[in-house]
């Protein structure tokens, strides 16, 4: 069985966000693996690690330009066994979910597919939802424990109140989050060696007409000042918090 994982290339958390010319400006960016994404692959690698799991194979897949390259072989270094770059510039969810459908969908073997629940960075939630529909096959969503056995995988998600114990046929896809693994890992000297020598595919996208369009960025506004009061001086908190804060 082989394992597809879906990488999103994104900025780092601790990244300043600026806009130039209404548009995002990558200056001085850097960039990591979605950290949803990344628990994915940790759980992939865990499964193929498993002597007793049907997986032999971990391939991880991105819609990026040449820029994402770094990130891809991260990737590579933590385990996966191959990568393929999907080269175009991930516009949105929808451009995203059908690009990875065209690559995926031409895979016969047995085989599911690992989605984060979101991005970082427009915390869509959409692209596994998608892709399962391109795909034409099941999706369960909120995986939060994933294991193999044979043909078939049991599943556990979030739901409210409680935890649903899903069991399901292969190929679907399981749109993870927090839980489906421990810590993501970090690469060692030696798979980052050896991440030089595996393989990524550079992939040509197929023909496909954008549905939306990004026409400007703006950013929050700024926090105003804390205004420090007197634990014994009640009334003007209430009153802060009801003429300024209007939370009461």
């Amino acid at each position: 069985m082989k394992i597809f994982v879906c990488l999103a290339n994104v900025p780092d958390t601790t990244t300043k966000i600026k806009f130039t010319d209404q548009k995002f400006d990558e200056t001085g960016v850097q960039w990591v693996i979605n950290p949803w994404d990344e628990l994915a692959l940790t759980r992939a690698m865990e499964l193929k690690e498993d002597t007793e799991s049907p997986v032999k194979e971990v391939t991880v897949v991105t819609v990026g330009t040449l820029g994402s390259e770094p990130t891809i072989r991260k990737a590579l270094a933590i385990g996966a066994d191959n990568a393929v770059r999907i080269d175009a510039e991930p516009e949105d969810s929808y451009s995203v979910a059908w690009l990875l459908s065209e690559y995926l969908k031409n895979y016969e073997g047995d085989h599911l597919v690992l989605t984060g629940i979101e991005s970082s960075d427009y915390n869509g939630f959409a692209v596994g939802g998608m892709l399962s529909e391109f795909l034409n096959v099941p999706s369960v969503s909120g995986v939060s424990a994933l294991d193999i056995e044979g043909d078939h995988a049991k599943v556990s998600r979030e739901i409210d109140g409680g935890l649903e114990q899903v069991v399901i046929k292969t190929p679907f896809v399981a749109i993870v989050q927090k839980g489906i693994a421990k810590e993501p890992r970090i690469p060692a000297m030696r798979g980052i060696m050896m991440a030089r020598k595996k393989p990524l595919e550079v992939v040509s996208p197929g023909s496909f007409d954008n549905i939306t369009e990004m026409l400007d960025f703006e950013l929050p506004k700024a926090k105003p000042q804390c205004k420090m009061i007197d634990p014994e001086n009640a009334k003007d908190l209430i009153g802060l918090l009801q003429n300024e804060a209007k939370v009461l």
